[in-house]
């Protein structure tokens, strides 16, 4: 971290999504980092193989579902999302966002390419409008009648809840946990990594470490509206108020490695366009 300012080099990252954190280490400006207490409260699943980057929390990618036009348990997979009775009830933004992407790439590795094209396919023929916005604007539109259902990321309920003006896109929806068939809800995370220029590595392995601590994961979790990854530390009431879930277990590290045939099907089937 730096100040604004300080051009020294900097000791840590802290950033979104599996796919910016792969990015920056296969930049090569992080180094890995071996540290019993990382390992002890951040699950393996969560964390890079080669120590490179951690988990701090997570999100889910969610289904926002219209309180008035989707039946409670109408929303059931993700594989189900690409079916026709969602024909033209569907929002998103877009498909080549990081976050859709890395969705895309764990539908991949449950299945396959060619399977996941299909998916990708059945998912743009069922979109009621083009891509267009972030996750609260596809919550918009269900509000205003525009689409029956979105994806998006569980903490955007809690910064329209936090806007006075999106407090009525916020009430209008459920947010619903889809699962894959034989799996678990997607889940991608808020992480951290060591520079390999870190000029003050003992310390920054001391704040990484405390960040993973009890009292620290659930500041960082209430502060972000996400989900603690430490096992234990309780969510806060607003997030445990959407409901629980069974997280996938696909390692995010298997997903980060679909990333550019995730790529590749979003532009080969124009799903923007």
């Amino acid at each position: 971290l730096q100040a604004e300012g300080d051009r020294s080099p900097a000791d840590i990252v802290l950033t979104v999504d599996i796919a910016r954190l792969q990015q920056i280490v296969d930049a090569g400006v992080t180094q890995p980092v071996q540290s019993d207490v990382l390992e002890a409260n951040i699950p393996e699943t969560l964390r890079d193989p080669g120590d490179q980057w951690f988990g701090l929390t997570t999100r889910a990618r969610i289904v926002y579902a219209s309180k008035d036009r989707v039946q409670p348990g109408e929303v059931t997979t993700y594989e189900d999302l690409a079916s026709d009775k969602w024909k033209g009830r569907l929002c998103t933004r877009s498909g080549l966002h990081d976050y859709n992407v890395a969705l895309l790439g764990a539908v991949i590795a449950h299945h396959d390419a060619a399977y996941a094209t299909q998916w990708a396919e059945g998912l743009k023929a069922n979109l009621a409008r083009k891509p267009d916005g972030g996750d609260r604007d596809q919550v918009k539109a269900i509000a205003a009648g525009e689409c029956d259902i979105a994806l998006g990321n569980t903490y955007y309920m809690g910064q329209m809840l936090a806007d006075p003006e999106q407090v009525p896109w916020a009430e209008s929806v459920n947010i619903v946990f889809p699962v894959f068939e034989g799996g678990g809800t997607h889940v991608n995370v808020s992480g951290i990594a060591m520079t390999k220029a870190a000029p003050n590595r003992a310390a920054a392995l001391t704040f990484m470490e405390w960040l993973s601590s009890d009292a620290a994961q659930k500041i960082y979790a209430e502060t972000n509206h996400e989900f603690p990854v430490k096992p234990g530390v309780e969510r806060s009431a607003l997030v445990a108020s959407w409901g629980s879930f069974t997280p996938d277990d696909l390692p995010l590290s298997t997903i980060a490695s679909e990333r550019a045939a995730a790529l590749k099907i979003m532009e080969t089937v124009d799903f923007d366009g």
